[in-house]
């Protein structure tokens, strides 16, 4: 990992820009966010395809249903406080229903938003999006992942919710990482656990790995970019080839990233096929998050740590 801490929401500006000059079709929306949630990169670039609907996110929801209607691929930004909780009924209603081609990107989400405290800290986005037909969520790890995250998604038909934070995170990948919509990337070939981790969360889980393999503890880590849909393959690979399996994310444990994982596992016998093999146990899941709580105002660091959702947290799992 690069020393370097980059924002996720830095990287989606940066890529707005990129996708606008090669997608004429791409039009911007924000909710008088635009330089929070850094699509002013884009605005300065191409002011006409861009639109601040002001403290409307609502309005702006229905708005960019209508540019989709028009062939147009609107991506809409606030925060995700806004984005998936003020402007739910929009989405629901504007955008699902009918499948449009609508790319919600909302970026400060989670308890690492930080001091604007738990009015602010949007916890349960993730479940609440990926419960909507038609619906794919995405919530990225690192600003190489973001930035190919952007255009992958113009490239898609349908409503996606793009999670980004507001907190900076070491570079994981190099720019040659392939990745793909529905399918987690495997860290690592370890068979003592797998840790299972999607957004900020990701670099935690790879910290850990490395202190607990001076411990002789040998972990893989995937990281799950795409929570909907889900790789459920991955998923029963890692619960066959592993002794347990951790999942954390900078969200509630409720209908997360957890939650999503152990719907795949509860519905598979108790023997899975396996290519050749036969898995015939029941495997724990224990979920690292936020615990059915609200958040707290106060510096990201911190609250990472009061909400135990550190790579110190992990290891102590061991």
């Amino acid at each position: 990992m690069e020393n370097k801490k980059i924002p996720t929401r830095q990287s989606y500006g940066e890529a707005l820009v990129k996708l606008g000059e090669k997608n004429k079709d791409v039009v911007v929306l924000d909710a008088d966010l635009s330089t929070a949630t850094k699509t002013q990169m884009f605005a300065k670039q191409f002011p006409e395809r861009f639109f601040d609907i002001g403290i409307s996110e609502q309005d702006m929801m229905s708005t960019a249903a209508g540019f989709a209607t028009c062939s147009k691929i609107p991506y809409v930004s606030t925060f995700a406080v806004f984005a998936a909780g003020r402007a739910y009924d929009q989405i629901r209603n504007s955008i699902c229903y009918p499948n449009l081609n609508v790319k919600i990107c909302a970026t400060h989400a989670g308890i690492t938003v930080g001091e604007d405290g738990a009015t602010h800290q949007m916890l349960e986005d993730i479940s609440m999006m990926r419960t909507l037909p038609n619906m794919t969520v995405i919530s990225t790890s690192d600003d190489t992942q973001t930035k190919w995250a952007v255009e992958e998604i113009s490239k898609i038909k349908g409503p996606v919710y793009l999670r980004l934070s507001r907190y900076g995170v070491p570079v994981i990948y190099d720019e040659n990482q392939k990745f793909e919509i529905g399918k987690a990337v495997q860290i690592g070939e370890g068979t003592d656990a797998t840790i299972f981790a999607t957004g900020v969360a990701v670099v935690e889980a790879l910290k850990a790995k490395e202190e607990l393999s001076k411990r002789n503890i040998d972990v893989r880590v995937v990281d799950v970019h795409t929570i909907k849909p889900i790789d459920k393959e991955m998923i029963i690979k890692c619960a066959k080839e592993t002794k347990r399996i951790i999942t954390i994310e900078d969200h509630s444990i409720i209908g997360g990233l957890g939650g999503a994982i152990c719907e795949v596992l509860c519905e598979q016998p108790h023997s899975i096929v396996y290519g050749d093999n036969y898995f015939e146990r029941p495997i724990k899941v224990e979920r690292m998050g936020i615990q059915d709580t609200f958040g707290k105002s106060g510096k990201a660091d911190a609250l990472m740590k009061y909400f135990k959702i550190t790579s110190d947290d992990i290891i102590e799992k061991f």
